[in-house]
């Protein structure tokens, strides 16, 4: 049984999804399975996110589905009861990270700066998300970080795209990124299930061909 870590690896990209309706998500789902991309950060910025997450989760129960922008423990406990897999908070928590870490919750804090990523080494994590990436220094700050928290690894979100993909990639102590590029607010809401397919399955073979895989 791989790891959370490992599948993100092997996935390299992360789609974060922002879903206003719930019943876009299981062909959204749909689209990310076939595209090759079964992985998805489900963000609880809407009503329809909990009930999204429950769907993908019982209709597809070997994609690795999560939750992102959580912010509180109750948040935490919802999300994982509907079947989330990992939580993903835009920053360093220490309460939602000790909860997580005490529950066996796989749990990815935004850091952005080296007082932040200390935090996550004391508590012995090993991967912290960076966001926002392109707004905090982009892949410049990553590798200034990276250099003295030398086990670190890091999930860049925020600004990523199709075309500075490679910037972070290329970085051997990325983990993967999160992007929302293949999954646009827009193309969900006018059902463009066929387009997200599409554009995920060229984010896949861009991940490969940057990575060698």
């Amino acid at each position: 049984m791989k790891t959370i870590e490992e599948q993100f690896y092997e996935y390299a990209v992360v789609p974060v999804v922002v879903l206003e309706r719930a019943e876009d998500a299981l062909p959204l789902a749909e689209a990310l399975v076939k595209g090759g991309l079964p992985c998805a950060e489900v963000t609880l910025r809407t009503e329809a996110a909990e009930e999204s997450i429950r769907l993908m989760a019982e209709k597809y129960p070997d994609m690795l589905v999560g939750a992102g922008t959580v912010l509180t423990i109750g948040q935490v406990e919802r999300a994982v009861a509907a079947g989330a897999k990992f939580i993903v908070s835009p920053g360093f928590d220490p309460e939602i990270v000790d909860y997580c870490l005490e529950k066996k919750i796989p749990v990815f804090p935004g850091c952005v700066t080296p007082s932040e990523v200390a935090q996550a080494a004391k508590r012995g994590m090993k991967v912290v998300k960076f966001f926002p990436a392109e707004q905090a220094g982009g892949i410049a700050m990553v590798k200034a970080m990276a250099a003295p928290y030398t086990m670190m690894k890091f999930m860049p979100t925020g600004g990523i795209s199709a075309k500075n993909l490679k910037d972070y990639l290329g970085f051997d102590k990325i983990l993967c990124c999160g992007g929302s590029w293949m999954v646009k607010g827009d193309l969900i809401r006018q059902g463009e299930f066929d387009r997200i397919c599409e554009l995920t399955r060229e984010a896949v073979e861009l991940a490969a061909s940057i990575r060698g895989n």
